[in-house]
């Protein structure tokens, strides 16, 4: 996510350099001499910092499934006092700063999930699910007469528009951040204002 701002270390550049590189060309398909390549540090160089590929990826996957929590989580308490609608809002904010910052990511995650450990990929599962729950309460919040399960399948739909991102075409094709970022947001409201079942 891009809520941090201190510069980058080493390690965050190996993971950065490592998204980038299995989300292009898929986990088996790029060696570690590459990555340390991206990064201008030789591939045994790596194992100072990472005890192998399959750590990386675990540490990139369990990451961003916790920052998204923790990120939400932070959102909710500065939004202490504010209406259920601004806090959905700020909500969107940030997931679309995810998929537009990110979606090397997103990539990843679809390919790649699979290959982690049991415990890390139930550990990536059970942030998901918190992560989910947390949407769920302030969209019922937001829109009362939406059942929780109708409110949960929204949710997974607009996570399924938002991260539809890496399907956009290259950064350079997209019509501008900002203007991205608008559209996803209207489209993620319009989503959600849709799910409510008609009165009467």
């Amino acid at each position: 996510m891009t809520t941090r701002t201190d510069a980058p270390t080493r390690r965050d550049q190996i993971l950065k350099e490592a998204a980038r590189l299995f989300a292009e060309r898929g986990f088996h398909g790029v060696g570690v001499d590459e990555i340390g390549a991206a990064v201008g540090i030789s591939g045994p160089g790596l194992y100072r910092h990472f005890p192998g590929k399959d750590a990386m990826l675990a540490e990139l996957l369990v990451g961003i499934s916790g920052r998204l929590l923790s990120g939400a989580r932070r959102r909710v308490q500065e939004a202490d006092g504010v209406g259920p609608e601004v806090l959905l809002d700020s909500l969107i904010e940030g997931h679309i700063d995810f998929a537009i910052d990110d979606r090397p990511l997103i990539t990843l995650h679809d390919r790649e999930l699979d290959r982690l450990r049991d415990s890390d990929r139930k550990l990536v599962r059970q942030l998901q699910r918190q992560y989910v729950e947390l949407w769920v309460g302030v969209v019922r919040e937001t829109y009362p007469d939406l059942a929780e399960p109708a409110a949960r399948s929204a949710v997974h739909s607009v996570f399924g528009l938002l991260n539809s991102t890496p399907h956009l075409g290259r950064s350079g094709s997209l019509p501008g951040r900002g203007a991205t970022a608008a559209l996803l947001h209207r489209m993620a409201r319009g989503a959600f204002a849709a799910a409510v079942p008609p009165a009467g």
